[in-house]
């Protein structure tokens, strides 16, 4: 802080730029929506810090990651490459080593403990959540299902579970200001957290994905196999359509589980480039949303090009996505996470997709444009600045 004056004088007579800036992320590790979210930030703040928990990134894949990233002790530990997601556990001790008292303005990018970091009273943190830990929340029971463990390995999961929660619970607490991608997550942070959130939705690469008049014959779903996409689910109802195809795009702890029961009209792409992932959205039929989306910026890319979706009627989608019920539909619904409901949308899309105009779905897209996102997100920094007050203390590390 400089000498003399208080953050809220410092904003009013310079720049936001020339404010000290750092940014969290949670872990750089592979190339998804958090991460463009990461860029459109950096693209504000092209001389903030950054820092994460671990760095894997390919720096082939980001030509906006051009800085040194700060990492913690995380980053040194043994098969940290591969299985960091199993230091979980230690990462909040991990991140509370960090010392921010040299920055202005701290900004957090967090699905999971980026938001957690220490900050002093005379400092603004501003944390925007892509969702609460979905694993230490609402989706523990599903989950630990998935892990297929035994019960001892069970016990101790909903032990460290359960300490996870209380330290992400009270580590939110620290945070000046909440900025939700969406209503749907704004309200969980409120059932996890008792805190309020603006909504500021995340940005949307549409300029990749151009309006195409082109249809063949498939139908497409783009994600990492983890239990949670219900990639399963899509695979087992389009194993009921022999005449029906569908292609999936992306990798993940599921994919082995997945290809042993997938029919002959199912092909597996794996992970695929921007360009071939572009390339198939625009020639698809529509594309197919089984999990409850915290936001879900496949199936908006999808719209850029024209393409109707096929979504389960929860979560994000509600707002990202209009049903037949609309005045320009871009979607048709289903209610439940189940084989027979999603046969019955992709069956009826097969006789209505017509109905639903390539235009419509593009002008759905583009309020989602990268200046939109940025232009929200600096406004909700802006009054962030403006509006902090000094805390009279801060929240302890750990509950329970």
């Amino acid at each position: 802080m400089r000498s003399g004056q208080s953050l809220q004088e410092q904003t009013k007579a310079a720049p936001l730029q020339a404010l000290r800036v750092a940014v969290v992320h949670d872990w750089l590790t592979e190339l998804g929506g958090a991460e463009r979210v990461l860029a459109e930030i950096f693209a504000l703040y092209p001389d903030a810090d950054l820092f994460a928990a671990v760095d894997f990134l390919s720096r082939n894949q980001c030509d906006w990651l051009d800085r040194r990233v700060t990492t913690s002790f995380v980053q040194h530990l043994p098969l940290a490459r591969r299985h960091y997601r199993a230091y979980l556990p230690v990462m909040p001790i991990a991140i509370e080593q960090w010392d921010f008292s040299r920055y202005d303005l701290v900004i957090s990018s967090s699905h999971a403990i980026a938001k957690g970091v220490i900050t002093g009273p005379d400092q603004v943190h501003l944390s925007y959540v892509h969702t609460p830990m979905r694993y230490a929340w609402d989706l523990q029971a599903a989950y630990l299902e998935h892990t297929r463990w035994g019960w001892p390995k069970q016990l101790m999961a909903r032990w460290l579970l359960h300490r996870l929660r209380l330290w992400d619970q009270a580590a939110t607490q620290r945070v000046d200001h909440l900025v939700a991608n969406s209503h749907f997550v704004a309200a969980r942070i409120a059932r996890a957290y008792g805190r309020d959130a603006v909504v500021v939705p995340p940005p949307v690469a549409v300029d990749r994905f151009p309006l195409s008049s082109r249809s063949e014959d498939y139908y497409l779903t783009v994600c990492r196999l983890v239990p949670h996409k219900r990639v399963d689910l899509i695979v087992e109802a389009f194993a009921g359509m022999p005449d029906t195809r569908l292609i999936v795009i992306g990798d993940g702890p599921e994919r082995a589980h997945i290809e042993a029961k997938r029919p002959a009209n199912v092909t597996m792409l794996g992970r695929q480039p921007d360009p071939v992932v572009a390339d198939h959205m625009g020639r698809c039929r529509g594309y197919i949303l089984a999990a409850v989306e915290d936001f879900g910026i496949a199936p908006v890319e999808a719209q850029a090009c024209g393409k109707p979706v096929v979504a389960l009627n929860a979560g994000g989608a509600r707002e990202t996505l209009a049903g037949l019920d609309s005045a320009n539909p871009t979607a048709i619904f289903f209610d439940s996470q189940d084989v027979d409901a999603l046969r019955a949308a992709v069956r009826q899309m097969e006789r209505m997709h017509r109905h639903i105009r390539p235009q419509d779905c593009r002008a759905n897209a583009l309020r989602y444009a990268p200046d939109r996102f940025r232009r929200d997100f600096a406004d909700a920094v802006q009054h962030a600045l403006m509006s902090h007050r000094p805390a009279p203390g801060i929240a302890p590390a750990m509950a329970g």
